[in-house]
């Protein structure tokens, strides 16, 4: 469960970071950092199952009072390393983090393409949200794929046109 948080965590920074430092991160530096802490993930969790089931006791210092589970001793070695490899595998999250902060490719204003109305606060360091007037919405959040229009991102700050619906979930 513990690292179930930290993919929420990852997940908010990757998806935040256009809008706090106005540059994107590296996406194949992320991709790397996903999918080797994915498998270190499963690499860590997934044995523990087994000798979970084979009935090695947990919490122990060590397992040499018990005979019956010596040949499990390989499988915990095989997890420490699993637990090593994805522990280091998270500077290259940091070195992502730090370094495109300084020299990350600019974002755009919108960099997701996403209809919701906090994307469309300009990237700058102010009081409040908008400077000047706040943008009136027109839409649901989530009109995406909306019959007649030529693509699926329509803004909620974007009128509606004549003739069209309101779609409500």
């Amino acid at each position: 469960m513990g690292i179930s948080a930290l993919y929420g965590f990852f997940a908010g920074v990757y998806h935040w970071f256009p809008k706090m430092f106005g540059r994107m991160m590296n996406k194949n530096l992320g991709y790397v950092h996903f999918w080797v802490t994915a498998v270190c993930a499963y690499g860590v969790f997934f044995p523990m199952h087994f000798i979970g089931m084979a009935g090695l006791p947990r919490r122990y210092y060590t397992n040499s009072a018990f005979p019956l589970f010596d040949e499990l001793a390989d499988v915990n070695v095989l997890i420490t390393i699993f637990a090593i490899v994805g522990a280091a595998f998270q500077i290259v999250f940091f070195w992502n983090f730090f370094y495109s902060m300084f020299y990350g490719k600019k974002a755009t204003q919108n960099p997701w393409r996403s209809n919701t109305l906090e994307w469309t606060t300009p990237v700058e360091h102010i009081h409040g949200n908008w400077p000047g007037e706040i943008p009136e919405v027109h839409r649901w959040p989530y009109d995406y794929s909306k019959p007649g229009h030529d693509e699926d991102f329509v803004s909620q700050i974007t009128p509606m046109k004549e003739g069209e619906e309101q779609l409500h979930h």
